[in-house]
């Protein structure tokens, strides 16, 4: 039975990212040392569903030993320029999750952050050994929305995918890291067979296929504190002050949720 697994969840990897971006981003150099490091210690990434099929039958294929996952929220351009030709060169797979609304292209909706890949770049990363997983359509808070409009977003980042791709997806990352029992019943039912929060600690079978928890993966993330996420050490400390604001803002949505509920029912 495979232990806890470290998932890094990457955004932007860009040179010069704009203010909206540039927290949640990593250099090209950055990532190029960072996957060094993996490749170092011994290391071996996963895509998103291998995980989460060996966990759901673990008498099944095994997985490598001291897997790792490296995955991507979004689908901003650097994944392409700057992150496939070192996955490639290693021979490490990952998982891209893209919000299709953001994509360049005909379904774009425009109020991406920053540049983004557009549809041939997302089948020449998928075509290098990327697994690509949905991410919503508009990337809302998915938590927030009434059923619909939750639907509405599960559904069409599926069509999307699969309508450009020829498969449907199988992963899902949420918007934000945020869900609740509502959001991933729906990610199940429209037929994603995992999903990924934050959480900012390691993945555990425990958790459940739709509330595996992720590491963020940060520019300010240095080289010494990237080779204790990877391998598993003071993850507590690392994202102490993360935690304390997710939880503070977890009080302050819910409590946002029942207000609308309230005024819904007095309508």
């Amino acid at each position: 039975m495979t232990g806890p697994v470290p998932v890094l969840m990457y955004h932007a990897v860009a040179r010069e990212p704009n203010a909206l971006t540039r927290d949640l981003s990593v250099s090209p150099e950055q990532f190029a040392e960072q996957m060094e490091t993996v490749r170092g210690l011994g290391l071996t990434p996963v895509t998103t569903a291998g995980l989460a099929a060996h966990w759901r039958t673990p008498s099944g294929s095994a997985l490598p030993p001291d897997p790792v996952l490296i995955t991507f929220d979004d689908g901003y351009e650097g994944v392409h320029r700057y992150a496939l030709p070192v996955l490639a060169r290693h021979g490490f797979p990952a998982t891209l999750f893209v919000s299709t609304g953001w994509i360049r292209g005909d379904h774009d909706t425009g109020g991406a952050l920053d540049t983004m890949l557009d549809w041939d770049q997302v089948r020449s990363l998928a075509a290098g050994g990327v697994e690509i997983g949905g991410h919503s359509h508009t990337h809302p808070q998915l938590d927030q929305l009434d059923d619909d409009a939750l639907w509405s977003e599960l559904v069409r980042c599926r069509d999307v995918v699969a309508g450009e791709l020829g498969a449907r997806p199988a992963s899902f990352a949420y918007p934000y890291g945020y869900s609740s029992r509502r959001v991933r019943a729906r990610v199940r039912r429209a037929g994603f067979a995992q999903a990924l929060a934050v959480g900012n600690g390691l993945a555990r079978r425990g958790q459940g296929p739709y509330a595996l928890q992720r590491l963020t993966v940060r520019r300010s993330t240095t080289a010494e504190e990237f080779e204790r996420l990877v391998q598993g050490r003071a993850i507590t400390r690392n994202f102490a002050r993360d935690r304390a604001l997710t939880k503070g803002y977890a009080v302050v949505r819910r409590a946002r949720q029942v207000r609308r509920k309230a005024i819904a029912a007095r309508v």
